[in-house]
């Protein structure tokens, strides 16, 4: 059995959006939690066996995972039949693993430490910059539509979420600023935004 514990307009709302293009929604129990949230409202659920009260956690027969890209890379991998990740073996398969660690370990933090007016070079030696960060995306998408080459894949859903979520951060770019509009256009991601202002309004 597959439970998602999702907030509405959150970061698990990417792993619906996932779960959308998988056609999986189906097969997994989504419970609703609350969690704390930036401005200060909302709280820590009980409901919610995250030990932090965050979302996405998702739990397939007891075996619990957390953090966005380890959930992304277990249910592409458990779903792997709208080929949305390379699997074991494909020649691809480091790549995409790549951009996954790429956006945890540099991307998250150089975004949040931008718009918190961080600067440190420590900071910028460990995670790099904007404006390396922005350089990255521009060469993986020069000659392709999408970062894995001419296919929407996980990777496309993950490094694009925060772009859709603040545009304000979108790197001044057009070859990064069509990529995240051709992202966008997922009909997954308004099936996302519907349901999240239904769960929400429901509240």
């Amino acid at each position: 059995m597959l439970t998602l514990f999702h907030s509405p307009r959150s970061r698990s709302s990417r792993i619906m959006t996932l779960l959308r293009e998988l056609d999986a929604i189906d097969e997994v129990e989504i419970e609703i939690v609350d969690i704390t949230r930036g401005d200060g409202s909302g709280r820590k659920d009980p409901r919610n066996p995250h030990p932090e009260g965050k979302v996405p956690l998702l739990v397939h027969d007891g075996v619990v995972l957390w953090e966005s890209i380890a959930i992304i890379q277990y249910l592409t991998d458990l779903f792997p039949e709208k080929k949305l990740a390379p699997s074991a073996g494909d020649p691809q398969r480091g790549r995409y693993l790549s951009w996954l660690a790429w956006y945890a370990g540099v991307v998250e933090p150089v975004l949040i430490m931008q718009a918190a007016g961080l600067s440190h070079p420590y900071l910028d030696f460990t995670f790099r910059g904007p404006g390396e960060m922005a350089e990255r995306l521009e060469k993986a998408l020069t000659d392709s539509p999408y970062l894995m080459g001419e296919h929407y894949s996980a990777v496309d859903l993950l490094l694009h979420s925060p772009f859709a979520w603040y545009p304000a951060a979108t790197p001044d770019s057009a070859v990064i600023k069509a990529w995240v509009e051709r992202c966008g256009k997922r009909p997954s991601l308004q099936w996302t935004a519907d349901f999240d202002a239904r769960t929400a309004a429901a509240a």
